[in-house]
């Protein structure tokens, strides 16, 4: 049998360590220890470490001392230009202070009621006091960090500083939308049938500047053309004039040979003439021709066809 001295002794070590248990608790780098007597709340502990309490009498509440976000319900805000937004924000915040913190809030559930409550209103205070184009391009950044500081000034009371606000969206309303897309699809749709009519216009002035040049260079093209072309027939008038004066019976015997030429065509041409006849005086016998013909004009027609003129 177990002697009673062992009996105790086991006892002893059973109740030490239930002693111990309740007794001890660690706080981690991410928390605050937050020890409650008889539930009024005691010096927080910051440092991670481990920490004793009286078993039975105290607890712990362990409160997060990490950057945690926090998420606003979108609303619609009228700027300074009387123009409506629809503001959709949220900003990032962490425990400061945890005894002020759990004596305000209790825990995060409640900071981020009271937190939501002070961001909305901020923000329709800092961007009521805008326009809007302050709001969507200009100015954005200033009012973010305006809408901070006036959530960090009134937030310092639950023990909680804002690290950050941010406008994560900043539209007008669909009804506005609609109305601000149709007019802008009004202006450019003038916008582009003012550059059309223009393009049209510019279009026919250069068409009838090229019109014009191009009546203008046939014009001349045709003059020029119309002047070389008679001066060539000047200068092969005079040169057959010329070649007739030198030897008028060769002249004569050519114009003939081209009259046959002409005349005699190779398409079954059939000719039905008396073979004394004088025009064909040169197929006969030049020298006879010659001689017969002295005065003879220096183009004789033929019966069917006639010489061109040279």
């Amino acid at each position: 049998m177990r002697s009673p001295l062992a009996t105790g002794g086991l006892i002893a070590v059973v109740a030490a360590l239930i002693l111990v248990f309740f007794s001890a608790y660690t706080v981690t780098p991410r928390d605050y220890a937050l020890p409650l007597r008889f539930g009024e709340p005691q010096p927080a502990k910051t440092e991670p470490g481990l920490y004793w309490k009286w078993p039975f009498i105290e607890n712990v509440e362990y409160v997060n001392k990490q950057v945690l976000d926090l998420d606003s319900t979108p609303q619609e805000v009228i700027a300074s230009d009387q123009k409506r937004l629809k503001v959709d924000a949220f900003g990032r915040y962490r425990v400061k202070d945890p005894l002020r913190f759990f004596q305000t809030s209790r825990s995060e559930k409640g900071a981020e009621l009271q937190l939501s409550s002070i961001l909305s209103s901020a923000v329709r205070r800092v961007l009521g006091q805008a326009t809007f184009s302050a709001v969507v391009r200009d100015h954005r950044t200033e009012l973010m960090e305006k809408i901070r500081s006036e959530v960090n000034r009134e937030a310092e009371g639950l023990g909680i500083e804002v690290v950050d606000v941010r406008i994560r969206g900043a539209d007008l309303p669909e009804a506005n939308s609609q109305a601000v897309y149709k007019r802008m699809q009004s202006q450019r749709q003038t916008e582009a049938q003012q550059i059309r009519s223009k393009g049209t216009q510019d279009g026919l002035g250069i068409r009838a500047d090229a019109d014009r040049q191009v009546a203008q260079i046939l014009g001349d093209a045709n003059g020029q053309a119309s002047a070389t072309t008679g001066e060539a027939d000047s200068q092969r008038i005079k040169i057959l004039a010329d070649a007739y004066n030198k030897d008028p019976e060769f002249f004569q015997f050519y114009l003939s040979m081209r009259n046959y030429v002409d005349a005699l065509k190779p398409d079954n041409t059939q000719v039905f003439v008396s073979p004394n006849w004088d025009y064909f005086r040169y197929l006969r016998s030049p020298a006879v021709a010659g001689a017969a013909v002295a005065p003879a004009p220096p183009a004789p027609a033929a019966p069917t066809t006639s010489a061109p003129s040279q």
